[in-house]
């Protein structure tokens, strides 16, 4: 291509980015996502909308055929099953659950399959729907529409709808109810089945259709707290044969009551909700086993619930459940600093209730007599009661225990699998039956899947620990790239052997079932998400024998892309080596020769979260930036993941200080790093800092307490008094010393600032309240200092408007330009 052509279209490209990334759900749109590998392996749903610029997302099918062909299909769009599929309409529940998972599509966003695959259960603007899949194809119906447009209250809303393993019936939660729905099978004919609908549980017990006037009581949903800090999202679980389900109720009633305000329409009222803050209350947790009687034809008739009962006064965060085939469930729970925990066996005992006739099964309405039946609850002997829990493994460590998605879990044949926070090794490890067996040096990020012969997770390497000679022939080329910056997925025997299944550096993740799965991930390399589905097939070869060959059928991706490829560096900076990604104009930016550059930070910089990673889509907004005239630096420091529990622990009691001495340290650092790169000298006079979240904090921060190294800064959501913040992520790293969150908190540090500063905030934000940048800004007003306030009206933590999250950027970029004229 002409060179004055890749130049106009790389600057066009560049100008168009804020735009373009906001249409676009910053580039998800399009991409499929959420694949899930079901049956033998050669399926694989997943979720993609239809374009680049469609935030209605479907329901898709990837198929891999006996004879190695392979293709999609679409088995549920939300707009031939809604007329107004377009108009997002959910209710307030779930809109919560979003916010907490940062979910930012509409239409099908998440889904549930039956344990063979051939039935799924979704929701589209509250409404319940099942695709049954068959050789044929798919059919979708609609299930208790009528129940829900007769009895709303009753019926309605529809949230978390899971379905059972063997299929036939389908639990939902109105956040008071369970409900649970009797699925017979749909005729040849293809008629519609017949379904019955009947509340299984209510907040007052039983079938009490009636519910505390102060909805403090929550049945099958979780908390705020673990919803936002545990990655927990489910309020119940199907056991594994379908008779059972376990399910939490919370009361929030001891929670503090904040209130969302609309100040741009003064009309309508605050919203109030209960928040865990710290240094309160938590939502009191509770589990209860519940056992469902199913007539002969596998109609639902009743129930009996037995309370779990474990030391809730000493362990009150309900951190994990899981529920293997063949044994009883286990749960973990924490106690309120996350020292301790405990992992639990949950007793389930013998089935009571009686597989029964239908005619049996129910009494008439009117009071008239009809045959019933009746069935003894036995007497238990001492820890044999349903519900009853035994202790299986018992964890401590000084500061606080990592959670790891996806364990504990049991193997199939019954072997425990557990996480540890090896202090000894530097390491987060995995043991099982209490025995470590994953490997010095490679840290355990999350637990994929579990079987009696490997579990399958996601690790970084740290090379300090495990050297590039002790790694596996296929990471040997690129063996330095595979360190924290790297989402491997990996393949981990209990006899300590391990193979990669992920083999270039990069974000990626797995799915897998029978003899296929999906790998998904990005990276340096990839604008677009790459999704493959792969399947192991048999062959017959000419002399009659059967071979097996890898089929890889790639899941198409229709998300757009920037149009630039981000001009990174990775290098380690200052004296503890900080993993740091330095951003340099691209070729064609009317900086790329320039001799000396303003310098912008751009961290997270918080505990828990990287942003120094070997993906792409991590360096898109600071391209952005770079061609508007800086060097763009982000630094990981002590406190971010990927370099073992010791990095992870250096930032107790003590995150404003260290994590900002660590930027610092990066800026003072960078000189010397682009000289060695012939690179644009960095303007130490100028540098900025931006930052969203804890960036926003670390960035407010910067200009009140370095202002001899941070020239201006934009804070963006800034978390600046962390009492404001909530009590799991909060606690885990300050504790619960008031004087070590008064240190802490930046509001003190007002009369500190000289330095132009932009806080950025929206009121609609239920994770970092405005109220923490109304309090900088009154203590800044209090101190006479200037400042700008910025704030956003209808706006979350996700800012999910696409004009707001344009224009931010060009507000910061001008804002910024003056403050360092």
């Amino acid at each position: 291509m002409d060179t004055a052509i890749e130049t106009e279209r790389e600057r066009d490209a560049i100008a168009r980015f804020p735009r373009l990334k906001a249409r676009t759900l910053r580039f998800s749109c399009g991409a499929p996502r959420s694949a899930r590998v079901i049956g033998d392996g050669s399926r694989a749903l997943f979720l993609r909308s239809d374009g680049p610029e469609d935030t209605v997302t479907s329901l898709w099918m990837s198929v891999i055929h006996d004879d190695g062909e392979s293709g999609e299909i679409l088995l549920a769009d939300p707009r031939d099953l809604l007329a107004d599929a377009d108009a997002e309409n959910v209710p307030a529940e779930e809109k919560a659950r979003r916010e907490r998972a940062r979910e930012g599509g509409s239409g099908i966003v998440g889904y549930s399959v039956d344990a063979a695959g051939d039935r799924v259960v979704f929701t589209i603007n509250g409404q319940l729907f099942l695709t049954e899949i068959s050789e044929d194809g798919a059919r979708t119906r609609q299930l208790v529409a009528e129940a829900l447009d007769a009895s709303p209250a009753e019926y309605g809303p529809v949230l978390n709808p899971r379905i059972s393993p063997d299929g036939r019936h389908v639990l939902y939660t109105t956040g008071e109810r369970l409900n649970l729905i009797d699925i017979a099978d749909w005729p040849a004919s293809g008629q519609d089945a017949e379904e019955s609908i009947a509340t299984v549980y209510g907040v007052r017990g039983g079938d009490d259709d009636s519910a505390p006037a102060d909805g403090t009581v929550k049945i099958g949903l979780a908390e705020f707290a673990a919803g936002e800090e545990m990655d927990r999202y489910e309020g119940f679980w199907w056991s594994p044969d379908s008779k059972y389900v376990l399910f939490e109720t919370f009361d929030s009633a001891n929670e503090e009551t904040w209130h969302i305000s609309d100040p741009a329409n003064p009309a309508n009222p605050a919203q109030g909700r209960r928040y865990p803050q710290a240094l309160t209350a938590n939502a009191d947790v509770r589990l209860t086993l519940l056992e469902l009687g199913f007539d002969t034809d596998g109609c639902y008739y009743g129930g009996i619930a037995n309370e779990v009962r474990w030391d809730r006064e000493s362990y009150e965060y309900l951190a994990a459940v899981s529920w293997t085939d063949g044994h009883e469930p286990i749960i973990q729970v924490q106690d309120r600093l996350q020292q301790h925990d405990q992992v639990l066996a949950v007793h389930v005992g013998e089935p009571v209730m009686p597989a029964i006739a239908p005619e049996n099964a129910f009494t008439d309405d009117d009071g008239d007599e009809v045959e019933t039946f009746s069935f003894t609850v036995p007497e238990y002997a001492e820890g044999e009661r349903p519900g009853t829990v035994r202790v299986l493994e018992e964890h401590h460590n000084g500061q606080w225990l990592d959670l790891i998605h996806g364990v504990p879990a049991y193997t199939p044949d019954g072997r425990l699998v557990c996480a540890m926070n090896d202090m000894d090794a530097d390491t987060n490890r995995l043991t099982v039956d209490g025995k470590p067996f994953t490997p010095a040096g490679l840290q355990v990020r999350t637990v994929l899947d579990v079987t009696d012969d490997d579990v399958l997770c996601v690790v970084q390497r740290t090379p300090e620990l495990l050297p590039a000679d002790q790694l596996p022939f296929l990471w040997q080329d690129n063996a330095e790239d595979h360190d924290a910056r790297s989402f491997d997925v990996v393949s981990m025997r209990f006899d300590g052997g391990w193979e990669p299944l992920t083999y270039t550096p990069g974000q990626w993740t797995m799915s897998r079932a029978g003899n296929g799965c999906v790998v998904t991930g990005r990276g340096m390399d990839d604008a677009k998400t790459q999704m493959q589905h792969c399947m192991n097939v048999a062959t017959a070869s000419e002399d009659g024998t059967d071979t097996a060959s890898m089929v890889v059928a790639p899941i198409e991706n229709h998300a757009a892309e920037p149009g630039f490829r981000p001009n990174v560096r990775f290098t380690r900076l200052g004296e503890r080596a900080l993993h740091t990604a330095v951003i340099l104009p691209s070729e064609h930016s009317a900086y790329a020769h320039a001799t000396k550059l303003p310098v912008l930070m751009k961290p997270y910089g918080g505990p828990g979260f990287q942003q120094v990673v070997e993906s792409q889509s991590f360096y898109w907004d600071a391209q952005w930036w770079a061609d508007q005239g800086y060097i763009v630096v982000t630094a990981d420091g002590r406190g971010t993941t990927g370099r073992g529990p010791k990095w992870d622990r250096m930032i107790y009691e003590n995150m404003k200080a260290v994590t900002l001495e660590d930027q610092v340290s990066a800026v003072n650092a960078l000189p010397d790093a682009l000289a060695a790169w012939n690179a644009p000298e960095p303007d130490l006079d100028r540098v900025a800092m931006i930052g969203w979240s804890y960036g926003g904090f670390l960035s407010a921060l910067a200009v009140l307490e370095a202002p001899d190294t941070f020239a201006a800064a934009c804070a963006g959501a800034p978390p600046t008094d962390w009492t404001l913040y909530d009590t799991h992520y909060t606690e885990r790293y300050l504790g619960l010393d008031p004087a070590v969150y008064e240190r802490n908190s930046i509001i003190a540090d007002a009369p500190n600032l000289r330095r132009p500063l932009m806080l950025i905030h929206g009121f609609a934000d239920d994770n970092v309240t405005i109220a923490n940048s109304l309090r900088l800004s009154q203590a800044l007003m209090a101190a006479g200092r200037q400042h700008t306030f910025l704030p956003l009206t209808g706006i979350t933590h996700m800012t999910n408007d696409e004009t707001v999250a344009e224009n931010l950027l060009l507000l910061q970029r001008d804002f910024l330009a003056k403050a360092l004229a």
